[in-house]
This record gives C-alpha cells, sequence and structure tokens, in this order.
C-alpha cells in the first residue's frame, strides 16, 4: 500500500514539475503579434514596456501618462507650452530609442508617429521645445541611444524621452490608445498603458 502513495506521490510530483516548466516557458517570453492596415503594410505589435525593433532601431516605452500642469515636475515638461483646452489633456509618451546597427539611422518625424484610439481617431505629436521631448527627425549614430546617456532626460526620474500628444477627454476612455511608429522602413505598433 505504501509503495503504491509512494508511486502516485513520485508520478504527481513529475507532473506538477513538467505543468510549473510549460508555465514558466509560456509566462516572461515576449509574444509579438503582427497585423496588415489598409495599405497593405505589415506591422509588429507590442504593449508597453516590451522592445519594439524597426530595423535597427529598437522602441522600448517607460511609461506614458497624462501630465499635471499643476505639478512641479510637469509643469516643467510643459514649459513653453500654452494650456490645455478644458477637454484636452496633454499624454506624455516616455521612452528610449536604441539604434543597434552599424550605421546612422533618422529617428521617426513627427508625420511618422502618432497615438490612435480604438475609435480609429488620429492624435499627432505635439511640437514643443522641451529639452525632455524626443528630438523627432534626427539622426542617430550607429550603436547611441536617444536620449544620451547622462543628459537630463536620461538622469530625470523616467530616464526617457517624451513625445507629446493633446488628447480630448472623451478619447481618454477609448483605450487601448496606441502608439504607431514607422522607422528604418518598417511600421510598429506599441499599445500602451494608460
Amino acid at each position: 500500500m505504501n509503495l503504491g502513495r509512494g508511486r502516485m506521490l513520485a508520478v504527481l510530483t513529475a507532473l506538477c514539475g513538467v505543468a510549473a516548466v510549460a508555465v514558466a516557458s509560456g509566462c516572461g517570453g515576449t509574444e509579438e503579434e503582427t497585423t496588415t492596415n489598409e495599405a497593405g503594410q505589415e506591422a509588429t505589435i507590442v504593449v508597453e514596456g516590451e522592445p519594439l525593433e524597426l530595423g535597427d532601431l529598437h522602441f522600448n516605452v517607460a511609461i506614458t501618462r497624462f501630465l499635471n500642469p499643476s505639478d512641479i515636475e510637469d509643469a516643467e515638461y510643459l514649459e513653453g507650452l500654452p494650456p490645455t483646452p478644458v477637454n484636452e489633456d496633454y499624454l506624455a509618451v516616455f521612452m528610449t530609442v536604441e539604434n543597434k546597427g552599424d550605421s546612422e539611422v533618422t529617428l521617426p518625424s513627427a508625420s511618422e508617429i502618432e497615438a490612435t484610439d480604438i475609435d480609429g481617431q488620429v492624435f499627432e505629436p505635439v511640437d514643443t521645445d522641451s529639452l525632455f521631448a524626443l528630438d523627432l527627425g534626427t539622426v542617430l549614430p550607429a550603436g547611441e541611444e536617444a536620449p544620451l546617456p547622462d543628459s537630463a532626460p536620461a538622469s530625470g526620474p523616467v530616464k526617457g524621452s517624451f513625445v507629446l500628444f493633446l488628447i480630448p477627454k472623451e478619447a481618454q476612455e477609448l483605450r487601448p490608445i496606441e502608439l504607431d511608429i514607422t522607422a528604418d522602413g518598417e511600421h510598429g505598433i506599441i499599445e500602451l498603458d494608460i
């Protein structure tokens, strides 16, 4: 009798071990999805916090949040910008971009990066001279990262540069909001976590 229970316990322990390995291998891995837009262009889809690889450029969104002009930190990000209209808020998408290639690559321009809600409303980046803003459309040398190490954005609380959008309050509930990026000849989408 005890031998039967011992074998049963050994079998159950082994099965639990196999199940744990299966679960662990399924968790923590990056699951990339792809989609195709109306123009037939394929896009890679990742969630915020996972790297989006577009050619040699690797984008990683650290945090996305609506900025509060009454907050001291946020007021510095918004310096020089007009107050928001009553029905809109500034949305900051903080990220790093790394050029993993052997040659320089141009970062996406303002026309190659946009936020989109689930109803398909498109929001273009706000033009800002903020020291913390990602310098869209500039060249990133091989092996370099934006923001540059030891710069104010890289040393700040979020450790990244932002792209800023003005989002109507009604669109803020139409989640997820996606960041659509075209860079280095490829297209990708990051599902923002707000």
